[in-house]
C-alpha cells in the first residue's frame, strides 16, 4: 500500500524519503498541495485511510501472536537462540511438523532447504549453492535472522562465539548467513525435539570442537 501510495505521488513529482514513517507526511502535503486534481487529493485521502486500516489489523494481528508466543513453552525456548527471536520461533512451532520425523539436525536443515546440493562424482565432493526445497518463508526469515546477527558481528555488536567471527572472516556475508541459518536451523531442531532450553556456552563449546 505504501509503495502505491509513493508510485502515485512521484508521478506528480512528489518524492518522499524512504520509511514507513515518512508516508503521513507525504499524504499531508499531498492534501495540502493545491496545484494537484481535486480528484487526486481526494484518491489519496483514500489511500491513506486504506493505510491505517492495515496498519492497525496488522498491530492487533501482532499483539495475538505475542500473546501466543509468551504461553508457548516451545516457542519461548527457541526464541533463546541468537538471530530467531519471537517471530522466527513462532514460525517455527506453526509450521513445523512433527520435528522426530527427522532423523537428525541436518534432515531439519536439509528440508528446509538450507544445505548444498551434492554434486559428487567418482570420490571427488562437489557441493553446490542450497537446495531451496522445503518451505520458502521459514528458510527467509532464519536467513533474514542470521543476517542481522552477522551484520551486528561485523560491526563489533554484542558477544559472538569464535566459530561465527572465523565464519564471517573467510566467507561472503550471504554464505556465512546461509551457513548461520543451518546451523541455527540444527539447533532449533534439537531444542524441539530434546525439549532442552538454548545452552550458549555448551553449544559454543561443541562448535569450537568441530572446528
Amino acid at each position: 500500500m505504501t509503495n502505491t501510495i509513493r508510485g502515485h505521488a512521484a508521478e506528480y513529482g512528489l518524492i518522499a524519503p524512504k520509511g514507513l514513517d515518512k508516508i503521513e507526511p507525504l499524504l499531508a502535503q499531498i492534501a495540502q498541495d493545491e496545484t494537484l486534481p481535486a480528484m487526486a487529493r481526494e484518491l489519496f485521502t483514500v489511500l491513506g485511510r486504506e493505510c491505517t486500516r492495515l496498519e492497525g489489523e496488522l498491530e492487533a494481528i501482532e499483539a495475538k501472536l505475542m500473546a501466543w508466543h509468551r504461553g508457548d513453552d516451545m516457542g519461548r525456548r527457541l526464541a533463546q537462540i541468537p538471530s530467531v527471536g519471537p517471530i522466527v520461533a513462532t514460525a517455527l512451532v506453526m509450521k513445523t511438523p512433527d520435528p522426530r520425523a527427522f532423523r537428525s539436525g541436518r534432515h531439519f536443515a536439509a528440508w528446509l532447504g538450507l544445505t548444498p546440493k551434492d554434486h559428487s562424482t567418482a570420490g571427488k565432493t562437489r557441493l553446490g549453492k542450497i537446495t531451496r526445497a522445503g518451505d520458502e518463508d521459514l528458510r527467509r526469515l532464519l536467513v533474514i535472522g542470521a543476517t542481522a546477527v552477522i551484520q551486528q558481528a561485523r560491526r563489533g555488536r554484542g558477544h559472538h562465539s569464535r566459530w561465527l567471527l572465523a565464519l564471517i572472516q573467510r566467507k561472503p556475508p550471504k554464505l556465512a548467513a546461509v551457513a548461520l541459518a543451518n546451523k541455527v536451523a540444527r539447533i532449533a531442531w534439537k531444542l524441539m525435539v530434546t525439549g532442552e532450553a538454548y545452552d550458549a556456552t555448551r553449544i559454543n563449546a561443541a562448535a569450537a570442537v568441530a572446528a
